[in-house]
């Protein structure tokens, strides 16, 4: 099979694989792993499971450097603040919000790395602020994150756009001991929060034994499997196409949030969230004054 389609089927699955995280996420809660409690016993039990292939390959981690590492690490930081969010906000919104950290790429991209920005991304910035103005604000309210889920998901997609460009810059890590790390960071992160937003839990019982499996299954599938595989797929694929195939994250998250938990989204909402994801299609459409991404792609691991 072709390298490049493979990588691309994987990175599709991905998309749609996360788009559904929100409902291990949710029932973990429901059975009393409550608040940063439960991704940080998800993100745990991931390193559990890729612990073994990395204890033997520690060296790789000097050979990227410390740069490198710290930005998987807080690759998984943004992610976790991401998980942590479903608790506390609409799903769609909470996907939504994290897609807007193309126009924090873009911004970094200009002014922090000094890349020459074509155009089309600086119409992006546009297009994403605008859909973040109506989603937020469409209904007269001022228009910034309400929740705390929104905002965990606003601030997760900044850090997660400078956590990509600090990976592609710099990580030399292989797949799995990279997820290793990314679990780290999310763990750490999680678990930093936990105490601030729900009590220790005391779960004992049958829900102690589905917490377990529960918990077990989410982080050997999503945290293990399915960022190893994607971090594979990643390094394999121009960044344009791995944006574009992440997209179904948006939709499998909106539609399993209203038919399983019965969410729905304004009309503000749905065509503010329109323009944020016009907005991630424009940042990762490829061109050919694109020093950004071609510069990525040749330091890409």
């Amino acid at each position: 099979m072709n390298t490049a389609f493979l990588a691309s089927v994987i990175v599709l699955c991905v998309g749609i694989f996360w788009g559904v995280y929100w409902v291990p996420v949710r029932a973990i809660a429901s059975l009393g792993l409550d608040g940063a409690w439960g991704t940080g016993a998800i993100t745990l039990a991931a390193m559990v499971f890729l612990l073994p292939f990395v204890v033997r390959k520690t060296h790789v981690f000097w050979d990227t450097g410390f740069v490198g590492v710290v930005s998987i690490a807080l690759g998984g930081a943004a992610f976790a603040l991401y998980s942590i969010g479903f608790l506390y906000g609409k799903v769609a919104l909470i996907v939504l919000l994290w897609f807007f950290s193309p126009v924090w790429s873009v911004l970094i991209a200009k002014f922090v790395l000094r890349w020459q920005v074509p155009t089309l991304r600086l119409i992006a910035i546009g297009v994403g602020l605008a859909g973040l103005f109506i989603m937020l604000g469409g209904e007269g309210s001022v228009p910034v994150p309400r929740s705390l889920g929104e905002w965990m998901a606003f601030i997760g997609g900044l850090i997660w756009a400078g956590a990509t460009a600090g990976m592609r810059l710099k990580s030399r890590v292989p797949p799995l001991p990279a997820a290793f790390v990314f679990a780290l960071g999310a763990t750490l992160t999680s678990f930093a929060f936990a105490p601030f937003l729900e009590p220790l839990p005391a779960i004992a019982g049958e829900d102690a034994v589905w917490v377990g499996i529960t918990v077990l299954a989410t982080g050997g599938l999503w945290w293990g499997l399915s960022i190893a595989g994607l971090m594979w797929a990643a390094i394999r694929l121009d960044p344009a196409r791995v944006g574009i195939l992440l997209m179904p994250e948006v939709i499998f998250g909106a539609l399993t949030a209203a038919i399983f938990a019965g969410e729905t989204l304004s009309a503000s909402e749905v065509i503010g969230g329109g323009l944020v994801i016009l907005c991630g299609v424009l940042e990762v459409w490829q061109t050919k004054a694109d020093p950004g991404h071609s510069q990525a792609s040749r330091n890409a691991p």
